[in-house]
C-alpha cells in the first residue's frame, strides 16, 4: 500500500502483490473498466509532467495506480516492495528501451511471472488536454501494443509525442534508474556535455552543436583532399615530362609499321594474281581430257552389245545342262532304290540262317543242362543219406533264446539311459550357452562404460587396467572409479546422480585404507605420471543410515525416492557418497514437485532436492534469516546411462559353474553306460552266433529234401521241352529259294536303269563342251572391254584430278580475294572506289579484283615485297622498349591534369568559404569536466568511476543534477536510490538541497526513490511522499476507498479534544 504524507489532497496509490477480483465501485481504474477522460489543464503541473501511473500484472504488481505530485515526489519503501518497478513503468510506458533499465533486454520479462499479458498507462499533463499513453505487453510474442487516449497507434507516434514534450528517458541527466547510478560517473566529457545540452538547453542547441562538428569535419576533409590532389597533380605533370621523348619515338616507329601494313596488304593481291593464272591453265587442260573421255565411252558401245548376246546364249546352255543333271539324278535315285531292295533280300536270307543256328544251339544246351541236373540230384541224395538226426537240439536252442532275450532287454534299458543322458547333456549345453550369452551382454555393457571412461579420461582408464593386474599389492578393498562401480536401477535417473556428484569424484578410486591409497598414488601418479583422483571411504559406514525424514512424508509433494535408492554400489562406495554428498537425504521429485516448489521449500525445509528437470538448492541467510533458493537445469547424463546388474552377473557366474559341474557328471555317466552297452552287444553277438549254428544243424536235412524235390521238377520240365531240328532246317531252305527268285528279277531292272543313266551323261557332256566354247568367247570380249574400261577410268581419274585442282585453285582465288578485300577493309559486295583501282584482270567468278590505287607505288612481285618488308621490319625493330600504353597513359594523364586542375580550384574555393563561416576549433572535443573535492586539504579532482568512492560519486552526481534543476527544460526528473552509499551528513545535506531546489516555483517535477530516510529531515508543503508496502495482510485494492479513509481520519481528529 502507498499513502501520502503531509498532503492529504493527493490521490492514494495502491500496490499489492496479490491478484484480487475487481469491485465495480472501486475508484482504482482497470483495463476492464474504462478510466476517466484526461484531466483539463490546471494546477502547478508543468507541460509534460506525470499526473498518473497505472500498472497491471507488471513486475511485482497485480494492479497499482500512482498519482504523483507536481513538485518533489519521495517514493519510500523497503527493498523488494516495488519502488524500482514504478521507475521501470515510467521508462517503458514512455517508449524507453528495456535494456536501458539494466534488468532485461526483452519487454516480456517485465510482465509478472505466470501472467500472459501486462499493461502500463501513463497520463501526462498538457494545457491542451492531458495525454494518456497505454502500453500493453504480450509475453508469448514479446510484443507491445500502443494506445494514445485509448486509440491504437504505433511506437513511432508515441516516441514523437514524448519527444515533443522534451521527455528523454534515455538521458542520464533526466532519468537515472537504480542500475544506472554508477554509469553517470562513467560518462565521458563529450557524453556529459551532450546529455546536459539535451536536458537544459533549447532543442536546437544540441542540433547546432552537431552541425558545428559536421562542418568542422567537412573542413578537415576538404583540407586533406586539396593537399592530396595538389601532390597528385604535381606527380602527374612530372611523369608526363619524363615520357614525352618516348611518345615521339613511338610515332616514328608507327610510320614504319604503317608502311609494313601497306606491304602486307598488297601481298595478298599479288598472290591472288599468281594463283589466278595457274587456275586458267588447269581449266584448259581439264577441257581437253573431257573430250578424250567422251570418245572412249562411244567406242565401248558395240562391244557391250556383243557381250550381252553371248551372255544370253550362255544362260540357255546352262539351263539345258541343269535339266540333264536333274534327269541323271532321278535315274540314279531309282538305281539306288533297287540296290537297297536287293540288300534287304540278302539280309533276310542271313537272318533265316542265323535263326536256324540259334535253334540248334538251344537244343544242344538243353541236353547239357539235363545231364547236369541228374548228376546234382544224385549228389544231394548221397548227402541226405549221410546227414545225422538233429531231434535233440531244440532244448539248447530254447536256452540260448532266453539268454539272448535277457541280454536284449538289458541293452534296451542301457540305450534308453544313454538317450536320456544325451538329452540331459543337450539341455545343459543350451542352458550353458544362454548363461554365457547373458554374461557376454553384461560384459558388453561394462565395456561401453569403460569405453566412455577411456575416451573422456584416458589416464583414469590406464589406471583401471593397472589396478586389475596388481590387486595383490593391496591389503584391503580397492574399488574402481565410482562411475564404473555404480549401477543404475533405471538409466532414466542417471541425470540426477551425475548432476549431484562432481565428475572429479565420479572418476575417483575408492580405498578402505590410507596405506593402500599411498601405494596406489606412488605407482600411478609418481611412476606412471597419470592424473587420477582417489578418495577414502569412512571407517564408520554411512551406507545404511536412515534419512532424517521418511519418504512417505514427502510423497505428498511428488517425491518418489532418495538419490541413494536410485542405484546400487559396493558398501564402501555407498558409504563415501552418503557421508560426502548426503545422497540418503536428497529426495527426487517429479513435475508435480516443480509446480508447487514454493510450498515445498517453505514446508519441508530441505536443503537440496530434485524435480523432473531441475535441481534446487535452499540456503538461509545468516543476517536476515531469509530463505534463498536457486535452481539450475539438469544436464544430460553421459556416463551412467548404461545399467549393469553386478549381483545378477555374479548369480549367472555361479549358475554357469553349476551347469559345468552337471555336464561333467553327465559325461562320466555316458562313458560308463557306453562301456556297459558295448559288453552287452558283444555278448548278444556270441549268443546269436551259437543259435544260428544250432538252427542250421536242425534244418539241414529238410533243406536237402526240398532241394532234391526242386531239381526233379526242373528235370521233368526240361525233358518235356523238345525241338525237331530237321523240320526247322527244311522250312528255312524253302524260304531262302523264294527270296533268291525275287532277287534275280530286281537285278535285271537295275541293269536297264544303269544303261539309261549312261546315255544321259553323254548328252550332258556334249552340252558342257558347247557352253565352254561360249564362255571362252565371252572371256575374250570381256578382256578387251576391261582394257578399254581401264583406259577410260585412267582418263576419267585424270579429269577428276584436274577438276579438283581447278576447284581448289578457284577456292584459293576466292580466299585470296577475300583476304585481300579484308586487308583493304572492303566487303564482298562492295565495289572498290575508282581512285583506289588499277588495270588488273577480273576474278574468275566475275568480281572486280583490282587492288587500291595506293598500291601503285609499291613493288609488284612477291620477292620485291618480301625484301622491302624485311627492311622496314628491321628499321621498326630498332625502336625497342616502347610500350603502346605509354602513349595512352600520356594522353590520359594530360586529360586528368586538366580535370584535376579544375577540381582543385573548385575545392579551394569551397574551403575558403568554410574558413570564412566558422572558426578553426575542434568542436567534436568539446565537453564538460566535473571536478570535486571533499576535504579542504586536497585538490580538486575530475569525477571518475575509479578515483572517488561510491558515496562521493553519489553526492557529486546529485549536486550536478541539482545545479541543473532550475535550468532544466525537461518536464520531470527521476533519480533512483542515489543516496545508498552516502554517509548520514552528506545524505542530510543532499536531501535538504533536493527539497529546497525541487519545491521552488516553476521547477519541473522530481521523483526521488529511496529505501530509507534519516530522522528529523526538513520537509516542504509542496512535496509528496509515497510509501510502498507489501505483505500477506494487505488490504485488497478493490476494498480501498480514499474518501472514506479521509472522512474517518477527520472524525478521529475532531473527536479527540472532547475526550
Amino acid at each position: 500500500m502507498a499513502a501520502p504524507s503531509r498532503k492529504t489532497s493527493t490521490p492514494i496509490p495502491l500496490a499489492s502483490k496479490r491478484a484480487a477480483p475487481r469491485d465495480p465501485s472501486s475508484e482504482v481504474p482497470s483495463k476492464r473498466k474504462s478510466s476517466a477522460p484526461p484531466l483539463p489543464s490546471s494546477g502547478p503541473f508543468v507541460e509534460g509532467s506525470i499526473v498518473r501511473i497505472a500498472m497491471e500484472n507488471f513486475l511485482t504488481y497485480d494492479i497499482c495506480e500512482v498519482c504523483p505530485g507536481p513538485h518533489l515526489n519521495m517514493i519510500i519503501g523497503a527493498n523488494g516492495t516495488g519502488k524500482s518497478s514504478i521507475v521501470c513503468a515510467i521508462c517503458l510506458g514512455l517508449a524507453g528501451k528495456p535494456a536501458f533499465m539494466g534488468r532485461a533486454d526483452k519487454v516480456g520479462f517485465f510482465v509478472k511471472r505466470g501472467c500472459s499479458k501486462g499493461m502500463i498507462e501513463i497520463e501526462l499533463f498538457r494545457t491542451s488536454g492531458n495525454l494518456v499513453i497505454t502500453r500493453e505487453i504480450d509475453v508469448a510474442r514479446n510484443q507491445s501494443f500502443w494506445f494514445i487516449n485509448k486509440k491504437s497507434t504505433t511506437q513511432k507516434v508515441v516516441e514523437e509525442q514524448v519527444a515533443a514534450l522534451n521527455i528523454q528517458v534515455s538521458n542520464l541527466c533526466q532519468f537515472l534508474p537504480q542500475d544506472k547510478v554508477g554509469e553517470f560517473a562513467k560518462l565521458s566529457r563529450i557524453e556529459l556535455l551532450e546529455a546536459t545540452e539535451k536536458s537544459i538547453g533549447p532543442p536546437e542547441m544540441h542540433r547546432y552543436h552537431c552541425e558545428l562538428k559536421n562542418f568542422r569535419e567537412k573542413e578537415k576533409q576538404l583540407e586533406t583532399s586539396c593537399k592530396e590532389k595538389t601532390e597528385y597533380l604535381e606527380k602527374m605533370i612530372q611523369r608526363n615530362e619524363r615520357y614525352k621523348q618516348d611518345v615521339e619515338r613511338f610515332y616514328e616507329r608507327k610510320r614504319h609499321l604503317d608502311l609494313i601494313e601497306m606491304l602486307e596488304a598488297k601481298r595478298p593481291w599479288v598472290e591472288y594474281e599468281n594463283v589466278r593464272q595457274e587456275y586458267e591453265e588447269v581449266k584448259l587442260a581439264r577441257d581437253r581430257v573431257k573430250d578424250e573421255v567422251r570418245k572412249l565411252k562411244e567406242g565401248q558401245i558395240p562391244m557391250t552389245r556383243r557381250i550381252e548376246d553371248i551372255e544370253t546364249q550362255h544362260h540357255n546352255l546352262e539351263a539345258r545342262i541343269k535339266a540333264k543333271a536333274t534327269d541323271i539324278k532321278e535315274t540314279s535315285q531309282k538305281c539306288k532304290q533297287k540296290q537297297d531292295i536287293i540288300e534287304r533280300k540278302d539280309k533276310h536270307i542271313e537272318e533265316l540262317q542265323q535263326a536256324l543256328t540259334v535253334k540248334q544251339n538251344e537244343e544242344h544246351d538243353r541236353q547239357r543242362r539235363i545231364s547236369n541236373t541228374r548228376k546234382m540230384i544224385e549228389d544231394l541224395q548221397n548227402e541226405l543219406k549221410t546227414t545225422e538226426n538233429c531231434v535233440n537240439l531244440q532244448p539248447q536252442i530254447d536256452a540260448i533264446t532266453n539268454d539272448l532275450r535277457e541280454v536284449q532287454d538289458k541293452r534296451e534299458l542301457c540305450e534308453g539311459e544313454i538317450i536320456d543322458k544325451h538329452k540331459e547333456r543337450e539341455t545343459l549345453e543350451k542352458e550353458k550357452k544362454s548363461v554365457n550369452d547373458q554374461i557376454v551382454q553384461f560384459d558388453n555393457l561394462m565395456n561401453q562404460k569403460e569405453d566412455k571412461l577411456r575416451q573422456r579420461y584416458r589416464d583414469t582408464y590406464d589406471a583401471v587396467l593397472w589396478l586389475r593386474n596388481n590387486r595383490d599389492k593391496f591389503k584391503q578393498g580397492v574399488y574402481e572409479p565410482i562411475m564404473l562401480t555404480i549401477n543404475m536401477k533405471d538409466n532414466k535417473n542417471a541425470k540426477y546422480i551425475e548432476n549431484h556428484i562432481p565428475s572429479n569424484d565420479l572418476r575417483a578410486f575408492v580405498f578402505e585404507s590410507q596405506e593402500d591409497m599411498e601405494v596406489f598414488l606412488k605407482e600411478v601418479r609418481d611412476n606412471k605420471k597419470l592424473r587420477v583422483n582417489t578418495v577414502i571411504a569412512p571407517k564408520n559406514s554411512y551406507a545404511d543410515r536412515a534419512p532424517s525424514r521418511s519418504l512417505n512424508e514427502l510423497k505428498q509433494y511428488g517425491f518418489f525416492s532418495y538419490l541413494r535408492e536410485l542405484f546400487d554400489a559396493p558398501a564402501p562406495v555407498m558409504s563415501y557418497l552418503c557421508s560426502q554428498y548426503h545422497i540418503h537425504e536428497v529426495p527426487v521429485g517429479t513435475e508435480r514437485t516443480r509446480e508447487r516448489i514454493e510450498r515445498v521449500i517453505q514446508e519441508t525445509r530441505l536443503k537440496q532436492m530434485y524435480t523432473a528437470e531441475e535441481k534446487y538448492v535452499v540456503k538461509t541467510s545468516f543476517y536476515s534469516n531469509k530463505v534463498i533458493s536457486s535452481n539450475t537445469s539438469l544436464k544430460v547424463a553421459q556416463f551412467l546411462t548404461v545399467t549393469v546388474d553386478l549381483e545378477q552377473r555374479r548369480h549367472l557366474e555361479e549358475h554357469l559353474k553349476e551347469v559345468n559341474r552337471k555336464l561333467r557328471a553327465v559325461e562320466s555317466g555316458l562313458i560308463a553306460l557306453r562301456e556297459t552297452n558295448k559288453h552287452l552287444e558283444h555278448k548278444d553277438n556270441e549268443l546269436r552266433q551259437k543259435k544260428k549254428e544250432l538252427l542250421e544243424r536242425k534244418t539241414k536235412k529238410r533243406q536237402l529234401e526240398q532241394k532234391i524235390s526242386s531239381k526233379l521238377g526242373s528235370l521233368k520240365l526240361m525233358e518235356q521241352d523238345t525241338c525237331n531240328l530237321e523240320e526247322e532246317e527244311r522250312k528255312a531252305n524253302t524260304r531262302i529259294k523264294e527270296i533268291n527268285v525275287q532277287k534275280a528279277k530286281l537285278v535285271t531292272e537295275l541293269t536297264n536303269l544303269i544303261k539309261t543313266c549312261t546315255s544321259l551323261h553323254i548328252q550332258k557332256v556334249d552340252l558342257i563342251l558347247q557352253n565352254t566354247t561360249v564362255i571362252s568367247e565371252k572371256n575374250k570380249l570381256e578382256s578387251d572391254y576391261m582394257a578399254a574400261s581401264s583406259q577410260l577410268r585412267s582418263t576419267e581419274q585424270h579429269f577428276i584430278e584436274l577438276d579438283e585442282s581447278r576447284q581448289r585453285l578457284l577456292q584459293k582465288c576466292k580466299e585470296l580475294m577475300k583476304r585481300a578485300r579484308q586487308v583493304c577493309n572492303l566487303t564482298a559486295e562492295q565495289n572498290i572506289p575508282q581512285e583506289y583501282q588499277t588495270q588488273v584482270p577480273t576474278i574468275p567468278n566475275g568480281h572486280n579484283s583490282s587492288p587500291p590505287m595506293a598500291f601503285q607505288d609499291l613493288p609488284n612481285t612477291l620477292d620485291e615485297i618480301d625484301a622491302l618488308l624485311t627492311e622496314e621490319r628491321s628499321r621498326a625493330s630498332c625502336f625497342t622498349g616502347l610500350n603502346p600504353t605509354v602513349v595512352d597513359e600520356y594522353t590520359k594523364r594530360e586529360e586528368e591534369i586538366v580535370q584535376l586542375t579544375e577540381e582543385l580550384k573548385i575545392k579551394k574555393d569551397e574551403l575558403d568559404k568554410y574558413r570564412e563561416n566558422i572558426s578553426q576549433e575542434d568542436y567534436d572535443k568539446y565537453g564538460i569536466q566535473i571536478r570535486v573535492k571533499f576535504r579542504s586539504s586536497t585538490l580538486l579532482h575530475e569525477l571518475t568511476p575509479h578515483h572517488q568512492s561510491g558515496g562521493e560519486r553519489s553526492v557529486s552526481t546529485m549536486l550536478y543534477l541539482m545545479a541543473l534543476q532550475e535550468l532544466n527544460r525537461c518536464p520531470f526528473r527521476v533519480v533512483d536510490e542515489i543516496n545508498q552509499g552516502m554517509d548520514p551528513i552528506n545524505e542530510r545535506r543532499v536531501f535538504e538541497m533536493v527539497v529546497n531546489t525541487a519545491c521552488k516555483e516553476n521547477t519541473s517535477q522530481y521523483f526521488f526513490i529511496t529505501p530509507k530516510l534519516l530522522q528529523n529531515l526538513p520537509y516542504s508543503e509542496k512535496m509528496t511522499v509515497l510509501f510502498v508496502y507489501n505483505g500477506p495482510h494487505m488490504l485488497e485494492p478493490n476494498k480501498w476507498n480514499l474518501k472514506a479513509f479521509q472522512r474517518r481520519r477527520r472524525r478521529i481528529t475532531f473527536t479527540q479534544p472532547s475526550q
